[in-house]
């Protein structure tokens, strides 16, 4: 038996050895792709997507997930959505979510939503979700106003009564696929229905008005086009909540009045000194007033010795002067005693 076996094989010559190493490997390859794309093949060919072994060793070499865009094009086939292997590998390769923007489009269909694959693409890498846009479009998301993740609850504003007020509001929107790319964000829209409700409290003469009637501040705000710009449509504003705060009128006034007050004092400390300087400089000139009379006294005894040589006075002129002026002392001390007992 053995002899028979050598005599075969030394029967082969080396070309059929070779060929038969090459059947070989190609049947292990067949072996390989069986058991790495055939369960993907077969899918795909019974979904109607059918995918090709080629196609799917090509995405393996340029690195694309096979089962991923295989999966969304089986996915997008099922819901009649006609997607090439290339459009879904050529966005994959760009760096989108392809499941993400199959499920959009399948939505969109569903809902009469016109968006095309182009359209759906660029918002995918615009860093958009495409998705949530869509199921947001379909059905309207409420939004808090102001967003209580920033750490407040309420926006405030003032009557001009001077009263200030607490207000909380829902913002319904729907998204707009078409303003999508390029659109504002939802801070923007709750900025907006804040400074609106800000401006429609601030030109109310009462904050009874507002009380009464909130709704006049959903209507004011709606009026205004907030979502010009925006990723959005606004569909309604209800006001939700609207409480009193502070007499913000009557902290501004006190605040004011201790101010005047503080002024007031201020003007009265200012006049004080001044007064005070004024006294002390006519003291000053009191000082000075008797000092030039002190002088002018010092100059009557040398008067009268000139007038005394010259012969202009005499002996009896001067006894008739010291004769008035004490006369005239006396009857000051008896006035300043009169004056004295009086006040007693």
């Amino acid at each position: 038996m053995q002899n028979y076996l050598f005599n075969i094989v030394a029967d082969i010559s080396p070309l059929q050895i070779a060929g038969i190493v090459i059947a070989i490997f190609v049947a292990l390859i067949f072996v390989f792709m069986i058991f790495a794309y055939g369960s993907l093949w077969l899918q795909a060919r019974l979904s109607g997507a059918a995918v090709s072994f080629a196609e799917l060793i090509g995405m393996t070499l340029r690195k694309v997930n096979a089962r991923t865009i295989t999966v969304s094009r089986i996915t997008a086939a099922k819901a009649g959505l006609e997607l090439t292997t290339p459009q879904l590998e050529s966005h994959y390769l760009a760096g989108g979510r392809v499941p993400n923007v199959v499920r959009a489009l399948i939505a969109a269909t569903r809902a009469n939503i016109d968006l095309s694959w182009e359209t759906a693409t660029a918002i995918d890498l615009a860093g958009r979700d495409i998705l949530d846009a869509v199921q947001t479009s379909v059905n309207p998301k409420v939004i808090d106003c102001p967003d209580p993740r920033k750490g407040k609850d309420t926006v405030d504003a003032v009557a001009q009564d001077g009263i200030q007020l607490k207000a909380k509001a829902r913002v319904t929107v729907r998204a707009n696929i078409a303003r999508l790319i390029g659109g504002a964000t939802e801070e923007t829209i709750i900025a907006r229905v804040g400074e609106g409700i800000v401006t429609t409290i601030g030109s109310a003469l009462t904050h009874k008005s507002v009380l009464e009637n909130p709704d006049n501040i959903s209507k004011s705000v709606l009026s205004k086009g907030l979502d010009a710009g925006t990723a959005f449509e606004i569909l309604s504003i209800d006001i939700a909540d609207v409480d009193v705060g502070q007499n913000i009128g009557a902290q501004l006034q006190g605040a004011q009045a201790e101010a005047d007050l503080k002024r007031a004092k201020a003007e009265a400390e200012k006049r004080r000194a001044m007064a005070v300087a004024r006294e002390q400089e006519m003291r000053a000139t009191v000082v000075e007033s008797r000092a030039k009379v002190v002088l002018a006294e010092a100059e009557v005894p040398k008067a009268m010795a000139d007038a005394f040589r010259k012969g202009n006075l005499g002996i009896m002129d001067y006894y008739k002067m010291k004769n008035i002026n004490a006369d005239t002392s006396m009857r000051d001390s008896i006035a300043k005693g009169d004056g004295e007992n009086k006040e007693e």
